[in-house]
């Protein structure tokens, strides 16, 4: 049984989705300072930080496709925060605040007891936006927060296609 099914770890899954709802108001309000500064890249960065906080309680209460949809969103996060482009990173900013209303959507669906992933919610304009943007990151290879080349994790664009197809996006 999933550990998202089992009514004896309701109490677990409850608290991961109290978590993850305190943990979006971070996430709006780094968005929110880019929307006032693109520039604060700083911002993206903190943005995949927590994000990753999502992911890792996702993996640890079942939610898998909440937590590929987390790595996703984290990767769009340390990938963007690499980019001086002004325009390209308002268009990120409005992604990633997409993606922070379709994770709201995935957490109310498990503690509705609905389907947990994503084929009920409509995600094909976001699934598009997605693609166009992993394309103007496939020369970006840096994808976390570290600096040092040794301790950098490398993410490349097949990796990220592999979450958007494992997600059915």
């Amino acid at each position: 049984m999933n550990l998202l099914d089992d009514p004896s770890m309701k109490e677990i899954v409850d608290d991961f989705c109290n978590e993850s709802k305190e943990l979006f108001l971070e996430l709006e309000d780094c968005l929110e300072k880019l929307e006032d500064d693109p520039n604060a890249t700083v911002e993206l960065e903190k943005f995949g930080q927590v994000i990753d906080r999502i992911m890792g309680a996702a993996k640890s209460v079942g939610a898998d496709d909440i937590a590929t949809f987390c790595e996703l969103g984290k990767t769009i996060g340390y990938k963007s925060s690499q980019i001086k482009d002004t325009a390209l990173l308002e268009v990120v900013v409005a992604i990633l605040f997409d993606s922070v209303e379709i994770l709201k959507k995935m957490i109310s669906k498990i503690q509705t007891k609905e389907d947990h992933g994503l084929k009920t919610i409509n995600t094909d304009a976001f699934a598009t936006r997605l693609r166009w943007l992993a394309d103007k990151f496939k020369n970006i290879e840096r994808s976390s927060v570290s600096y040092k080349e040794e301790e950098a994790e490398v993410l490349d664009q097949s990796s990220i296609d592999d979450l958007m197809s494992s997600l059915g996006l």
